[in-house]
C-alpha cells in the first residue's frame, strides 16, 4: 500500500486542517457511495452543478482508503440489497472519527434502514432521514442547502440588466447535453447568471424581460466568446464538446458572429462546432432569415437549432423542410411524458416530426428518470435537465470533466455521462 492510501484518519484530518489554517479556498466533499455506477454519475452531476466535489466510490473497501486521502462533508451511502456492505461503510466512518452528516440512500425496507441507521447512531455519526429511491433532483438540492453546502440556491429578485453589464456582475454557467441512447455528455449550453453583491445569485428571469436590445445584443456578444473560449479550456482536460448558446434572433442578425467565431473558436482539428439556439416564435415565420443565417455561419461550423420546439405544431407540421441543426421540445411535452396519457403522444409526435425534418431531437427539462427511460423508447437523441446534469460554473463543469478524464472519456466526440 503507497504511503499516500496508508496515512491515518488523523493525519487526514491535519491535511484537512492546513488547507483550512491557510486561508485556501475548497469546495465541500461528498462521497457519493454506490454500487451502481450510473447512480454514482447521476448525484455526481447534481453535486458538482451545486458547488460541491464528489468521490465515486462503489464500496467499502474504496471508501476505507478514500478516508485517507481525506475527510469529506457529507457522505450519501447506498443501502443495496445484502445490507452488510452498508453496515461495514457505516463502522469504517464511525472508526475514522467522521463528524459530517450521513445520508442513508435506498430502496429497501423501512426495518433494515432502521437497523443501518441504528447502527451509525451507536458509532456516533450524525445519521440524516433517510432518502428513499427513486428520488427527485430537488431533494437533493434542498438537503445541501439545508446543511450550507454549496451554492446557495438562487433568490427571487429584479435588476436592470445595464446595472448588471456595467458592473460585471455577469457570469456564465454550464448545463450538460446527453446522449440519450449512449448515455455520453456530447456538449454543453451556455447561460447566464448575475452575481449580485446583496441579492446573491440571480437567474435569468431576474434580469432579461424587458432588457434593451443594445444590452441583450451585448450580453449575447460576451455569451458567445465566453462559450467558445470555455470549450478550449474543457478540451484542455481532454474533453471536446459542442457548445451552445441562447441568443434571441433581433441579436443574432446585428451580431459580427464571424469575427467573434473566427477570434475565439478553437484552434485545433476536429472542432465540434457550434450550436446557436433560436426560439420558435422568433424563427419560423421567417423561414428565408434562417436560411441566409445558416449560409452566413456554414463555413465556419456554427449551425442553428431551434428552442421551445412543438408550440406551434400545427404551422410547422405543413412545412416541407426545417434548415436546423437540432429541434429542442418544449419543456411541456417533456414533462411528465411516460405518465400522462395525453402528453405522452404528442412528444412521440413532435419527436417523429423533428426527425422528419432530418434534426436531431432534444429533450430540454428532464427531471425523472421515467421520463428520461421514456424518451429513449420515443426515439429522442440528446436530452438536457437537472436529471441529467444542472447548469454550473465553468470551473465546477471543468472539475467534472477533470474527474472523468479516464479511458472513459472520448476527446474526439465526448466523455461517459
Amino acid at each position: 500500500m503507497s504511503a499516500k492510501l496508508a496515512q491515518s484518519p488523523s493525519a487526514a484530518a491535519s491535511s484537512n486542517a492546513a488547507i483550512e489554517r491557510s486561508g485556501e479556498a475548497r469546495a465541500p466533499l461528498c462521497f457519493v457511495i454506490d454500487p451502481d455506477e450510473s447512480i454514482r454519475h447521476f448525484l455526481s452531476l447534481i453535486l458538482h452543478g451545486a458547488g460541491v466535489d464528489t468521490e465515486e466510490l462503489a464500496d467499502g473497501k474504496e471508501l476505507r482508503a478514500a478516508l485517507a486521502r481525506r475527510a469529506p462533508d457529507l457522505v450519501l451511502l447506498d443501502v443495496p440489497l445484502e445490507s452488510a456492505e452498508a453496515i461495514a461503510s457505516v463502522v469504517a466512518l464511525g472508526a475514522s472519527g467522521y463528524r459530517g452528516q450521513v445520508q442513508l440512500v435506498s430502496g429497501r425496507g423501512s426495518a433494515v434502514l432502521a437497523h443501518v441507521k441504528s447502527i451509525g447512531e451507536q458509532h456516533r455519526l450524525q445519521m440524516l432521514p433517510v432518502l428513499r429511491k427513486p428520488f427527485e433532483t430537488n431533494v437533493i438540492l434542498k438537503l445541501l442547502d439545508d446543511l450550507k453546502l454549496g451554492h446557495p440556491l438562487p433568490v427571487a429578485g429584479r435588476i436592470d440588466l445595464d446595472e448588471a453589464l456595467a458592473n460585471d456582475w455577469i457570469e456564465f454557467w454550464y448545463q450538460p447535453k446527453i446522449d440519450l441512447r449512449k448515455k455520453q455528455l456530447i456538449g454543453a449550453e451556455a447561460s447566464a447568471r448575475v452575481r449580485h453583491p446583496q441579492h446573491g445569485l440571480l437567474m435569468p428571469s431576474a434580469f432579461l424581460p424587458g432588457a434593451r436590445e443594445t444590452s441583450l445584443i451585448t450580453l449575447s456578444e460576451k455569451s458567445l466568446s465566453h462559450a467558445l473560449q470555455a470549450g478550449v479550456d474543457f478540451a484542455k482536460v481532454g474533453v471536446n464538446l459542442r457548445m451552445a448558446v441562447d441568443i434571441p434572433v433581433n441579436a443574432l442578425v446585428k451580431l459580427a458572429v464571424t469575427d467573434i467565431v473566427q477570434t475565439y473558436k478553437p484552434q485545433f482539428e476536429k472542432w465540434p462546432g457550434l450550436i446557436i439556439d433560436v426560439t420558435e416564435e422568433q424563427i419560423v415565420t421567417d423561414l428565408a432569415l434562417a436560411s441566409d443565417l445558416l449560409k452566413r455561419f456554414e463555413h465556419l461550423n456554427v449551425k442553428l437549432a431551434i428552442d421551445d420546439f412543438g408550440r406551434g405544431y400545427s404551422v410547422l407540421a405543413r412545412l416541407k423542410s426545417l434548415p436546423f441543426a437540432e429541434l429542442k421540445l418544449d419543456r411541456a411535452f417533456v414533462t411528465d411524458c411516460a405518465s400522462d396519457k395525453v402528453n405522452a403522444p404528442l412528444c412521440k409526435t413532435v419527436i417523429d416530426l423533428a426527425h422528419g425534418f432530418g434534426s436531431i431531437a432534444v429533450a430540454i427539462g428532464i427531471e425523472k428518470a421515467s421520463d428520461a427511460l421514456a424518451l429513449v423508447s420515443m426515439g429522442c437523441d440528446y436530452g438536457q435537465g437537472f436529471l441529467l446534469g444542472q447548469p454550473m460554473p465553468q470551473e465546477r463543469f471543468a472539475a467534472l470533466l477533470r474527474q472523468r478524464s479516464t479511458p472513459q472519456a472520448r476527446p474526439n466526440g465526448g466523455a461517459a455521462a
